[in-house]
């Protein structure tokens, strides 16, 4: 801890959502005539009660989030070594969270293999360690999610799910075709979300350029809208080179041979 022990103590009980300030807390103190060691004590406790909700905050976010937390895709376990360019900094950067404050949509554009998934999936994951909601969603997911709410008429409450996240990942934008009603639904959720309050952003990976997402669509003019709500203010990172998967794997040749014996110990009679 860094200040006196009512500051401290005022910032724990800010973090726990207890109004009150450190003047007020010391006027307490000084009507309780508690000591110096005693308002230490109690500096620490609400520290340590103000670190604990917090803990409990960020495992919420990441449960919620729908990202893999057995073993997280984070930006300290990416391999930058592996990624050459001028601009690797600006790759870095988005640990920051800037994009997010700036309502700075993110793009990931590549072959398959290139760390776009794993990078999307790291953004979140910041998000989540800095207490913002996040959501990690497929599109084919967000397909069968907006067929899903059109046959049971929950189309309102399935898009407002989706815009309430600060930061929405869409991943693998181009792995399934949107019929005409979906495609609407993308531009709802789009609008939605490009019209939001706060500190919120989109973050998209894909094999395909922007450029021929409308083969995968079924709504020229909502598909139109939508990207340009989309590019309207956004970081693309486009990946070139060969996928790193597939480093680690190793072959092992072997060869079979008939057994002609049947279980038999005598030789087969040719």
């Amino acid at each position: 801890m860094s200040g006196t022990d009512y500051e401290n103590i005022a910032h724990s009980l800010s973090s726990l959502k207890i109004n009150l300030t450190d003047e007020e807390f010391a006027d307490f103190t000084i009507r309780s005539s508690f000591t110096a060691q005693e308002t230490e004590a109690i500096a620490k406790t609400f520290d340590y009660l103000a670190k604990r909700k917090e803990e409990t905050t960020v495992s919420m976010m990441l449960r919620l989030s729908h990202l893999p937390l057995k073993y997280p895709k984070t930006f300290d376990n990416f391999r930058f070594n592996e990624v050459k360019g001028k601009n690797i900094d600006r790759l870095d950067s988005l640990r920051s969270l800037a994009a997010l404050h700036a309502h700075k949509n993110v793009a990931f554009i590549g072959p398959a293999g290139t760390g776009k998934t794993h990078l999307a999936m790291a953004f979140g994951y910041e998000c989540c360690m800095k207490k913002y909601k996040t959501y990690f969603i497929k599109m084919s997911e967000l397909n069968d999610l907006f067929t899903t709410a059109r046959k049971y008429g929950k189309t309102g409450t399935a898009i407002s799910s989706l815009v309430k996240p600060s930061c929405l990942i869409i991943d693998e934008v181009g792995h399934c075709v949107f019929d005409r009603e979906n495609t609407r639904l993308f531009f709802d959720l789009i609008d939605r979300r490009y019209n939001k309050e706060g500190s919120y952003n989109m973050v998209f990976t894909s094999n395909k350029q922007p450029a021929t997402w409308k083969f995968n669509f079924n709504e020229d003019d909502s598909l139109l809208c939508a990207l340009d709500r989309i590019f309207d203010d956004a970081l693309i990172f486009n990946f070139k080179g060969e996928s790193h998967r597939g480093k680690k794997c190793e072959t092992v040749a072997l060869t079979t041979v008939r057994d002609n014996t049947n279980g038999s110990t005598e030789k087969p009679v040719i």
